[in-house]
């Protein structure tokens, strides 16, 4: 089968209210780029009718190939196994709740072409559509992760974008737990330019990043791309070092001037400062351990259910690189 010149990888769970308004809008779209293109829907792991729908919708469509994974994955897993699987020189990430417009993908592949850049990102200049505390707390996050890290990550610039095929193959090749794709693109340094739009309000169904997830994914990106976070624990220990030493100090010069009576309340604030430094660099640790820990299981980070395209079940699918192995002397074999 022909390798087409584009893929659209759309990551799905329960979205059986949104699959039919993605569809009616993107399909006259993909007629008319005048490229060979692939629709991958990736499946990851829905409870709804969303994998009934894909079935119908690929018999109904030739150019729509559907993946699932055996359980819920999460949003960036799923958009890897897309990645993992999509065929074409072009690659393009787009949710399909509609938020993102479907129209800008012929700018993206124009743009990528007229301007021979690897990685086209759409940038959402206006988010009027999202809540005030998202928008803020969104801008932080990249400002955050640009002052922390080397990573130029595009502030509002989320998973819709357009990859080259050396891009994906880059991507694919990276050995990464828990990746946040958002930022393993830019940190990539591949030429890259931007296209912006605004973007809309959710076409049907819930979204699916509530906070809690959200807050998983900035805690994942800040410990994935900046060690800032341990030299501050470090800091926090040696302020609080220095704060103990003046305590010390001051508890030798009362001694010394007789003046000795407990102190109940400076005893208490001193031994909270102290306990509170200690347990915020010890949880700060452990996020770098469970990373650690994770990468050392070399546990899949998702599971391949069905292939359409290959008409039948698959192995498991991991996105890790088996650990070197070692010989008597201790050494690693190649």
């Amino acid at each position: 089968m022909p390798e087409p010149e584009l893929s659209v990888v759309v990551p799905m769970y329960d979205e059986q209210d949104v699959i039919p308004l993605f569809v009616d809008r993107l399909r006259p779209l993909a007629e008319a780029w005048g490229v060979t293109y692939e629709i991958l829907c990736v499946d990851d792991g829905s409870s709804d009718a969303t994998p009934v729908l894909l079935q119908r919708l690929r018999r109904e469509w030739d150019a729509v190939r559907v993946v699932r994974l055996r359980a819920n994955a999460g949003h960036q897993a799923a958009i890897s196994a897309g990645l993992d699987r999509a065929r074409g020189r072009y690659v393009v990430t787009i949710d399909a709740d509609l938020q993102d417009p479907p129209e800008t993908i012929a700018e993206m592949l124009a743009v990528a072409r007229e301007q021979d850049v690897d990685v086209v990102y759409g940038v959402r200049e206006d988010r009027s559509s999202d809540t005030a505390f998202k928008r803020v707390t969104a801008r932080a996050f990249y400002r955050s992760i640009r002052a922390l890290s080397d990573v130029d990550s595009r502030v509002d610039a989320g998973d819709f974008r357009l990859m080259s095929r050396a891009t994906v193959d880059a991507v694919n090749a990276l050995p990464e737990q828990n990746r946040v794709l958002r930022l393993v693109v830019p940190a990539l340094g591949f030429p890259s330019a931007s296209v912006g739009y605004t973007r809309a309000e959710r076409a049907a169904g819930d979204s699916k990043y509530p906070l809690g997830k959200m807050l998983r994914l900035a805690v994942d990106g800040v410990t994935g791309f900046s060690i800032a976070p341990l030299r501050f624990a470090t800091w926090l220990g040696l302020l609080g070092g220095v704060a103990a030493l003046a305590v010390l100090v001051y508890a030798v010069a009362a001694m010394l001037l007789g003046n000795t009576l407990p102190g109940w309340t400076s005893t208490v604030v001193v031994v909270a400062a102290v306990g509170a430094v200690q347990l915020l660099a010890l949880g700060i640790l452990g996020e770098y351990v469970r990373r650690t820990y994770a990468a050392l299981q070399a546990r899949p980070t998702y599971f391949v259910a069905h292939d359409s395209l290959t008409g039948g079940e698959e192995r498991a699918d991991a996105r890790v690189t088996p650990l070197p192995r070692r010989d008597a002397s201790g050494g690693t074999g190649g």
